[in-house]
């Protein structure tokens, strides 16, 4: 079993008292690394759009001449800002800022990719004719030729996050404020001895052109709000968490402020203190009520990431194995994921969705799909290149063979490639409450929060923990429990489904940092769902020792 509890997965439940140091933020990869700052000339050459447009053109002219057949150009800055706090102390504060170009060139069927800081024509042209020239190097070790699918071309394509306040125009003053203050109500909790709390925002501003005729600029920020609190017994013999209490999403600052720290920082406290006394759960079997926000882990480790074509396919094995999905063509159709009432969407656009975008890196608008209908396993997730492979089960659906609009790359400087789009169960046709569904539960646990969780490298077999575990009898909450995780094997666990809330209790979480690909790159991905309750599942005790 693959056991991942870092902070690119999990957030917040790796920050409790001991991720308060400055050695625990050592661990946290490149993305946070500081990066040089933009020159002036960078600075101004990318805010002037024509200017950008220009270098695009450039760069794929570059790229014409040199001999590829197809070339795109990304021109992009990313820029994150973090703060960090502790109790009444801010612990660090981080901005970083990159501006670059990368092109990528298709040369008799191979790709290759070069990068550059120098926003200049030389500079573009520079990295295409190298793309070109690492294309052609590397046709002797191509497996298989491309297939690069015809994809309408966008003349001037422009889009906007769902994001209304930018968290750049906020004063640093105000965000920590905000967090100390946070920090202040945890600690009136009972037993609350240490709080952590940050706030962590990306903005990505893209633009991309290729051979095609496409001209495409988005404007992206992501914002999370994080806090782990922690309540220690009177006797030092146990300690508990309250994390991962707000989900990451596709917005701006107001999202940190719908998301009320402040307010609800007293009963996340409470929380932690009361599951000091909680009961420990006897193993066993029971009827799980699972929240949204502990059943999106679940979706995108059992579902996001073995539907991606690449890992049933073998091309990616490394980072986080391959999938059990496979061979496309003996599961198309034919596994029986879930019951009938299933489904499975893949899109990026919903609003405030970590993966919303209008256009992905190979220039497609990217449409809405589903991987499970009804059930039965029907689609994978899928680029411009990746398509064509599915093209026998496309035709016998009577379906277009069209990208889903996958590929995407963290920055300027790294090629794109297949990454995971929103992927959400969809609500059920009833409009049942997270209440209603504990209360037609005899026997059970209800779980609120996502944490700890294992999964094998063919997303197969997988054990997954939570924040808040209520016991639940005769329909009724009648205690806390704790030390909870439970077993799945994938296919059995969703086919244990037998109960799903309606449109009115579906809610997005996500994976801020979600780690692929050789060298590592990030994208940030939502899973959207209702409350749904699963029959007869092995639960384990994780406090127990042998």
């Amino acid at each position: 079993m693959t056991t991942r509890r870092d902070f690119l997965r999990q957030g917040g439940a790796a920050l409790g008292a001991a991720a308060l140091t400055g050695g625990a933020l050592a661990g946290i990869p490149r993305l946070l690394s500081a990066a040089p700052a933009p020159s002036a000339r960078a600075l101004d050459a990318f805010q002037d759009p024509a200017a950008t447009r220009a270098l695009m053109a450039d760069a794929l002219a570059a790229a014409r001449a040199a001999g590829a057949q197809y070339a795109d150009v990304r021109v992009s800055r990313q820029r994150q800002n973090f703060v960090f706090t502790r109790e009444q102390q801010i612990q660090n504060v981080v901005d970083t800022d990159t501006i670059g170009v990368g092109v990528r060139a298709l040369v008799d069927g191979t790709w290759g990719f070069a990068a550059t800081r120098q926003l200049t024509k030389d500079g573009a042209a520079g990295a295409a004719r190298e793309a070109v020239a690492i294309a052609k190097a590397t046709r002797v070790a191509r497996d298989r030729a491309v297939e690069w699918l015809p994809s309408p071309a966008v003349a001037d394509g422009v889009w906007k996050g769902a994001y209304t306040q930018d968290p750049w125009d906020v004063p640093l003053e105000q965000k920590a404020d905000l967090l100390l203050r946070a920090n202040a109500g945890a600690m009136k909790a009972k037993n609350v001895k240490f709080v952590f709390s940050g706030l962590f925002f990306v903005k990505d501003e893209r633009n991309y052109a290729n051979t095609d005729g496409s001209v495409i600029r988005q404007d992206v920020v992501r914002s999370w709000p994080l806090m782990t609190i922690t309540a220690v017994s009177a006797d030092f013999t146990d300690f508990q968490n309250r994390g991962n209490v707000v989900q990451p999403m596709g917005r701006g600052w107001e999202y940190v402020l719908e998301s009320d720290l402040v307010g609800n920082a007293a009963r996340w406290g409470e929380e932690a203190s009361a599951k000091l006394g909680a009961k420990p759960v006897d193993v066993g079997r029971y009827d799980l009520v699972l929240d949204p926000g502990n059943l999106w882990l679940t979706i995108h480790e059992s579902i996001g990431h073995p539907t991606e074509l690449d890992r049933a396919m073998g091309y990616e094995a490394n980072y986080a194995g391959t999938s059990f999905i496979a061979p496309p063509e003996d599961k198309l159709g034919k596994l029986k994921y879930g019951p009938e009432f299933m489904n499975v969407q893949g899109d990026r656009s919903q609003e405030g969705g970590l993966s919303t975008v209008g256009w992905d890196d190979d220039g497609v608008k990217p449409d809405t799909f589903l991987i499970v209908k009804n059930g039965m396993f029907n689609d994978y997730q899928t680029t411009r290149e990746q398509a064509p492979w599915l093209r026998s089960w496309y035709q016998s659906q009577n379906l277009p063979v069209r990208s889903h609009g996958c590929s995407y790359a963290q920055g300027w400087n790294e090629v794109q490639f297949q990454r995971m789009c929103n992927v959400s169960l969809m609500p059920g046709e009833r409009d049942l409450s997270q209440d209603d569904l504990v209360a037609a539960t005899d026997r059970g646990i209800l779980i609120v929060g996502d944490g700890s969780f294992s999964i094998d490298q063919q997303r197969y077999n997988a054990q997954f923990g939570g924040q808040v575990f209520h016991e639940i009898r005769g329909g009724k909450i009648v205690g806390q429990l704790k030390d909870v995780a439970y077993q799945i094997r994938t296919p059995d666990f969703w086919n244990a489904m037998d109960m799903i809330g309606g449109r009115r209790s579906y809610r997005l979480g996500g994976s801020f940092f979600d780690g692929k690909g050789q060298p590592p790159q990030v994208n940030a991905v939502s899973h959207g769902s209702p409350p749904a309750r699963f029959r007869n599942v092995n639960v384990i005790n994780t406090g127990r020792k042998s």
